[in-house]
């Protein structure tokens, strides 16, 4: 079974480049304190390195 990770917006977008806001957008983050929660690809570790200051992340137990 795939890994599945959690991941929180800790922070908000309000001055970010314009790169960090699509990438947080394209993970399904909208606002501050929402979860959203994805299978752990090589991928989405890229999108969450990008915008790791942003984010928390955590890995859920299947």
């Amino acid at each position: 079974m795939a890994k599945k990770l959690e991941i929180t917006l800790v922070r908000g977008l309000a001055g970010k480049n314009k790169d960090q806001i699509v990438t947080v957008k394209r993970l399904g983050l909208r606002k501050p304190r929402q979860v959203v929660v994805h299978e752990d690809t090589p991928m989405i570790r890229g999108m969450i390195h990008k915008v790791q200051h942003l984010i928390q992340v955590r890995e859920l137990e299947d």
